[in-house]
């Protein structure tokens, strides 16, 4: 029997804390406890030599079910569609109309914190609605 692995999804990212807790948001993920000795994420922050300052943060599902996703700082910006995308189940069991009115219910609460609705694609003979999205810093996502 094959041994199954936990996963983390990483993030390259500008602002690490920023679109971290852009997708708690999204997900209702939770931010980690401070350090232990810190008041807040700033004062840890503010401890560290200034070229380890923001470079990570992370988030998990309190359920404990979803992957942890880390965002770690990188010097460069975006330059081409990801290659690997989050799906996020907005309209999980849903079809038709009522599926498509959760999704842009859906995507008009995250595009009020600042995702970009890219397009809608309408169900056919083939597929369900889904909307395509991207997140404060250009990374693609679905709503599905």
């Amino acid at each position: 029997m094959a041994t199954i692995r936990q996963v983390q999804v990483t993030f390259d990212c500008a602002e690490p804390e920023r679109l971290a807790r852009f997708w708690c948001e999204v997900l209702g993920y939770e931010v980690p406890p401070v350090p232990e000795g810190f008041a807040s994420w700033d004062d840890y922050n503010g401890s560290l030599p200034p070229e380890k300052r923001d470079a990570w943060f992370a988030c998990s599902d309190p359920s404990g079910l979803g992957p942890r996703l880390y965002f770690q700082r990188v010097p460069e910006g975006k330059t081409a569609k990801n290659r690997v995308h989050l799906d996020v189940r907005a309209g999980t069991g849903l079809v038709g109309a009522e599926r498509l009115a959760a999704l842009e219910a859906e995507r008009d609460r995250l595009v009020a914190l600042g995702a970009v609705c890219e397009r809608v694609l309408v169900a056919d003979e083939e597929n369900e609605s889904c909307i395509g999205m991207q997140d404060i810093e250009g990374n693609e996502f679905c709503l599905d």
